[in-house]
């Protein structure tokens, strides 16, 4: 797949650290110009930029809240002026709101509605406004989690449905694409070393969600980002619909 991407912009919500900025390094690898999105780490987001210009690829980041949905079409906008095009969209950005089952009295509902609105609503949005300009043959890839179809244990009910969410969506936006060739694929992580993880582990990785793994590790970002990459390159062209887990074998 090497250079595969050339010529081609990839859009990257969320794309200022963890996967995002992961997925944007191995893209910019397959020559894909790149734009990410950031809420409010403008350094880290510019820290990205300068490494993937470094790769000889062009690169935008850009300051956008997927907490507010009106934004998603000013975003989509701003990639379009600087790019000229948009050929893949990487839905990534999204929080985790875990911990606490949903008879807790101190259930804090205001978050778990933000969650909502930012994992679901925002990447909705996001994706309404980027369908219309996106090119022929191009690419849609909803970052989902093993807790969208598998939830092995508690206190993550909000955020397994809203990751649970997407996949409809998903499948329901194939359908509509799938005549001007756009593909969509949801990409299903596990645990993996980002900072959404350890908001919610805190530090390490419990050896009793260890043993739940046949692979006895979690995800590296690599590893996860290389299946983006492969669905966002040629030979993911006859890939659609699909709800693909990267996750070690916890859902087994």
């Amino acid at each position: 797949m090497q250079q595969s991407l050339k010529g081609k912009v990839a859009l990257i919500t969320g794309g200022s650290r963890g996967l995002g900025a992961a997925t944007a390094a191995q893209l910019a690898a397959l020559g894909a110009d790149i734009a990410i999105t950031y809420v409010a780490s403008a350094a880290k987001a510019q820290a990205v930029v300068d490494k993937l210009k470094a790769m000889g690829v062009r690169a935008l980041a850009v300051q956008s809240d997927q907490a507010d949905t009106t934004a998603a079409k000013h975003m989509v906008d701003q990639v379009l002026a600087h790019f000229g095009r948009l050929d893949i969209l990487v839905n990534n950005a999204a929080i985790a709101v875990q911990g606490k089952t949903v008879d807790d009295p101190a259930l804090d509902t205001v978050n778990l509605d933000r969650q909502w609105q930012i994992n679901v609503m925002g990447t909705v949005a996001t994706t309404r406004a980027a369908a219309p300009v996106l090119s022929d043959g191009g690419r849609i890839i909803f970052i989902g989690s093993l807790l969208g179809t598998h939830v092995p244990f508690a206190g993550a009910a909000d955020y397994a449905g809203s990751k649970a969410a997407l996949v409809g969506y998903a499948k329901g936006v194939a359908r509509d694409l799938g005549g001007r060739g756009i593909t969509v694929n949801v990409v299903q992580p596990g645990v993996m070393p980002t900072d959404m993880s350890a908001e919610v582990l805190g530090d390490g990785v419990p050896e009793a969600l260890l043993n739940l793994h046949p692979i006895r590790r979690i995800a590296t970002l690599e590893e996860v980002s290389a299946l983006i990459c492969f669905l966002a390159s040629p030979n993911g062209a006859y890939m659609t619909g699909g709800v693909i887990d990267v996750s070690g074998g916890l859902a087994i």
